[in-house]
């Protein structure tokens, strides 16, 4: 098959999703898959006159990347680098390559990536791509919207609200510790654990750097975890346990930073229960093909879901690829096995 890897982007996750982009396409090669790796921001115009035949030299016109920086990216200065200065989200000639795709293999993360908006870009152009559709990633890429659907099918979440910039004066939340997000993004970027009123406004200015909307929630005291879900059904439980402070940007990036133990080391009973919660999540936003559901578990073990990633991070090491390795699934057989799963859509 021919293959776009499509990464990068505009979001806070720009450089992890070109880690991700990398990794896939090394391992649909593997697999005798021509994949390239494309920038949806930058695009292509090496060699323009190339287009038709991109295919047949996908390796060598596939974008670069080194390892994940330990900073989030500059974003303005991302798009002030572009040399055409379009105002479109999609690069020169990204519309075009992925229309001779077979598929597209979104290795996207956060930002209009993740949202739906690309997907319904694609669904109007024609092209197929991996994932769920544009209606339930956008639902899932909306924190405080994935909440209220949790709570209308009973998934336990923490309490919590979400706050405009514009409304942003006099805010006060009404009980501390409380974890401060934006509402849309990933990766942690931008989150601030709080414990009085006098970090609050600190916190308020770290996330509405990143959106005009954030999260404010009950911070949930325990034991962090994750659970993937393919087609409906959970995957084994992972843990995630950071050396120092919590699984922010810097320790999911940073090698050694954070021990990950799959399957996770808690009761069955804990395990049971935290797997169906993720198939309740999963089917009430509307998923149907892969995804990601993120967990706290205090010391009581009463279990929180804390949200939903619809494109989760996908390196060998990345957590659902850990967890496909339980169950007998190596990293090549999950990028295959995902879009196989994906083109389920188109039939």
């Amino acid at each position: 098959m021919n293959i776009v890897v499509l990464s990068g982007g505009l979001s806070s996750e720009r450089d992890v999703s070109f880690k991700s982009g990398t990794m896939v396409a090394q391992a649909l090669r593997s697999r005798g898959h021509k994949a390239l790796v494309l920038d949806v921001f930058m695009g292509y115009k090496d060699k323009e006159c190339d287009i038709d035949d991109i295919f047949e030299n996908s390796e060598e016109a596939s974008v670069k990347i080194n390892n994940i920086p330990t900073e989030a990216p500059d974003i303005k200065a991302i798009i002030a680098s572009r040399p055409d200065q379009s105002p479109s989200f999609f690069g020169p000639n990204v519309i075009k390559i992925c229309q001779k795709a077979d598929i597209v293999f979104m290795a996207l993360h956060g930002g209009d990536g993740e949202s739906g908006k690309v997907q319904a870009a694609f669904d109007l152009y024609g092209i197929k791509y991996t994932g769920n559709d544009y209606i339930s990633s956008a639902v899932a890429m909306d924190k405080q919207m994935t909440k209220d659907f949790f709570n209308r099918v009973g998934v336990p979440t923490p309490v919590g609200t979400s706050l405009k910039k514009a409304d942003r004066e006099g805010f006060k939340f009404e009980k501390y510790p409380c974890i401060v997000k934006p509402n849309c993004g990933g990766s942690s970027i931008g989150v601030t654990i709080v414990r009085s009123d006098s970090e609050l406004d600190a916190a308020l200015d770290a996330a509405f750097e990143w959106e005009d909307e954030v999260v404010i929630e009950q911070f949930i005291e325990g034991r962090e975890f994750s659970d993937g879900v393919i087609e409906g059904k959970a995957l084994p439980v992972i843990e995630i346990a950071p050396k120092q402070g919590f699984y922010d940007y810097k320790n999911k990036y940073a090698a050694g930073s954070a021990i990950e133990t799959c399957p996770a080391e808690i009761s069955d009973s804990a395990t049971k229960k935290m797997q169906k919660y993720a198939e309740m999540a999963f089917k009430a936003l509307g998923l149907t093909t892969y995804a990601r559901m993120d967990f706290m578990m205090d010391a009581g073990e009463n279990i929180y879901c804390l949200e939903a990633n619809t494109l989760p991070g996908m390196t060998p090491t990345s957590l659902l690829p850990q967890e496909a390795a339980v169950v007998g699934m190596n990293f090549e057989d999950l990028c295959e096995h995902l879009i196989q799963v994906s083109m389920k859509k188109y039939q």
